[in-house]
């Protein structure tokens, strides 16, 4: 076992953990950049499925799949690259590169006029894989008992903007389709550039001094490599599911222009609990215990999901849904916290880089698995698929122990 993978259990102590302004406007700032280009990923995602299938070559659930997926797998390639880059230039020139490429990409899409030619610009786009230069600069202006409440922040601001993306998608696609999401996505990632030049704070001085890290420094720590493992399957699990849940809730009686109603309350919902409890139970020792109980959780709901096939209520599927919300939220916002606290400062750059391969990769898999399954196996085996995987993480996440503040 590792030295850090063997620290305390209990997380931080019981201290004040009040962001200093600093924090709070690089939490904010940060938090905005995910926020701007998720919004354009998140307005995509609700009707993607049916709008890809107008285009030429859009008879193939598999293809369509692959097209949705394929923008992890460019992510998965580049954005380790990028961490390293961001150790060693800088983080905020290697985030405005990465978000000008993704604005290209989404430029190539809007233009497209076949699913190939679609399936490019969503390459293009996962180019453009600042995630983990962001995670890293937002890391190395917290301090670590603030640490998850920041990536919390950053975690808000996502799920907020999957949450708009549901009640703004399917008005927006009737105006102006698919092509006109994908503009308004490279808009809104152009916007996330001119935050990065005027609102983020400059990057710590000392940062720019330490000794250059090296890959294999990262891939030694168990703890990390399991938090990795984690992050591969809850955004595969998160992507394949969404290719069975929309038509449930169609089968339950919910038109596809009112899902909304669902999801808009579960995501609120679940960000309620979760800011009342993630924070003061990692406060009192007990990252731990949420963490896994919060993996237990979104195993459960997959099973939910599986036993509820066919004969699931609108009521059935939101109380679903808010559990697995939450308890994906929860995973979202103490994962990259304990990775940067975990790896050694002169590599944090390289393992959020590592992390948000690993977390690409997952979005990759989970789109083509997603398609792959709902055509051979029906969406039962999808989600008995999804329920082992959870499972499995929870077996593999079992030994760890959650990190001291520093």
């Amino acid at each position: 076992m590792s030295k850090v993978d063997a620290s305390l259990e209990g997380g931080s102590a019981l201290v004040d953990s009040k962001m200093t302004p600093l924090e709070r406007r690089a939490s904010f700032s940060l938090a905005s950049i995910f926020a701007l280009r998720m919004l354009g990923l998140f307005l995509i995602l609700p009707v993607f499925a049916i709008e890809a299938g107008k285009y030429p070559g859009g008879d193939d659930p598999a293809l369509i799949g692959l097209t949705m997926g394929i923008y992890g797998l460019t992510q998965a390639l580049l954005q380790f690259l990028y961490g390293i880059a961001s150790d060693r230039l800088g983080r905020k020139p290697v985030i405005v590169f990465g978000l000008l490429l993704f604005a290209l990409g989404s430029f190539v899409a809007a233009l497209a006029p076949s699913l190939n030619w679609l399936a490019i610009g969503r390459a293009v786009q996962g180019a453009g894989a600042v995630s983990a230069a962001v995670t890293a600069l937002l890391a190395d202006q917290t301090r670590d008992l603030v640490r998850t409440k920041s990536m919390a922040l950053v975690g808000a601001s996502i799920g907020l903007m999957f949450a708009l993306s549901l009640v703004m998608a399917p008005l927006l696609v009737a105006y102006i389709g698919l092509a006109g999401l994908f503009a308004m996505t490279g808009t809104l990632a152009l916007l996330g550039v001119a935050v990065v030049i005027w609102w983020v704070p400059a990057e710590p001085l000392e940062h720019k001094n330490l000794p250059r890290g090296r890959l294999p420094e990262v891939l030694r720590l168990a703890a990390l490599l399991r938090l990795n493992f984690g992050v591969f399957v809850l955004h595969a699990v998160q992507l394949a599911m969404w290719m069975a849940v929309p038509a449930m809730l169609v089968q339950a009686g919910l038109a596809r222009d009112h899902h909304w109603w669902v999801y808009l309350p579960a995501v609120l919902g679940s960000f309620v609990v979760m800011g009342g409890t993630l924070f003061q139970l990692e406060k009192r020792g007990y990252l731990r215990a949420v963490f896994l109980t919060s993996i237990g959780l979104m195993a459960a709901v997959q099973v939910g999901l599986l036993l509820t096939l066919g004969s699931a209520s609108v009521a059935s599927m939101g109380v679903l849904l808010f559990v697995f919300f939450y308890g994906f939220n929860v995973l979202e916002a103490s994962q990259p916290s304990m990775v940067s606290r975990m790896a050694p400062v002169h590599v944090r750059g390289a393992a959020m880089g590592v992390y948000n391969t690993l977390q690409s990769l997952g979005f990759f898999a989970g789109g083509v698995m997603g398609g792959w399954l709902v055509k051979h196996v029906g969406a039962s085996g999808l989600f008995a698929v999804c329920a082992g995987l959870m499972l499995l993480w929870l077996l593999v996440a079992w030994p760890m122990r959650a990190p001291k503040a520093g």
